[in-house]
């Protein structure tokens, strides 16, 4: 379908894989993809790796419309995204003139060394496009339908804000909520012959706990309403004939 647009994300850090840093910035995109019909699909989690981010990035960039990374674009010996992502497209990395002068400029104006670590944040692949950051200028950099972007919540946030607005957007996913009084256990093998019947749906199913009892939240999404609405009646029937059922039974 020509209206559904689709999206990956590639989270780079050791620090992620060891629980030092519990990741934002996930639910965040999430957020924002969904928001723009935007479909999310797959988020990958790498180490400090160049070999790793070069094939998590060059895995996704083929699958999927657009690609977020997060992490390793910063000053330091193990911010090798930049690297890496050069790598990827087989292209150098090198000082972008623009990010350079943008940085010795600031750098200058708080009266502290440019220092050959904090150049490494000028550097980017060849024939990249800057990122503008509004909170402590290092740019990020778009290259083909890859994104990269800090690891810093606030500022994949504000850089995020910027790119939201070049990406090509999608049919947004509708959703309805089905409110179900009975475990995944009694509505599994009905339920997945709806989801078959339904293919132009997505039905999710969500179990709940509350006070002692099992019951389940039922989410059909589409694009489609007329889909959506009926899945949804199919769901709301099954639930009928599930009650009739229990009903006929404490009866007889």
């Amino acid at each position: 379908m020509a209206d559904i647009v689709t999206a990956a994300m590639v989270v780079i850090g050791d620090e992620i894989l060891s629980g030092r840093t519990k990741d934002k910035n996930i639910g965040h995109l999430a957020d924002m993809m969904t928001a723009a019909g935007i479909d999310l699909r797959e988020v990958r989690v790498v180490a400090d790796d160049e070999d790793e981010i070069v094939a998590a990035v060059n895995a996704v960039r083929a699958r999927y419309d657009y690609v977020f990374t997060t992490g390793g674009i910063g000053p330091t010996h193990d911010d090798i995204t930049a690297d890496s992502i050069s790598k990827a497209f087989g292209v150098p990395c090198e000082y972008e003139p623009r990010a350079y002068a943008m940085l010795e400029a600031n750098y200058a104006s708080r009266g502290l060394e440019f220092s050959e670590a904090r150049k490494r944040m000028a550097r980017t692949p060849r024939g990249a496009e800057l990122i503008e950051n509004p909170v402590s200028v290092a740019p990020g950099f778009r290259i083909g339908n890859v994104h990269v972007m800090a690891g810093v919540p606030s500022i994949f946030q504000a850089m995020l804000d910027n790119v939201m607005p070049t990406l090509r957007t999608g049919a947004k996913l509708l959703s309805t909520t089905v409110q179900c009084p009975y475990g995944e256990g009694t509505i599994g093998g009905p339920l997945g012959e709806i989801q078959k019947a339904h293919p132009d749906t997505i039905i999710g199913s969500y179990p709940k706990y509350l006070d002692g009892s099992f019951w389940t939240e039922l989410v059909v999404r589409s694009r489609s309403e007329q889909a959506m609405d009926a899945a949804r009646i199919a769901i709301e029937a099954m639930l009928a004939d599930i009650a009739a059922a229990a009903k006929a039974a404490t009866t007889t």
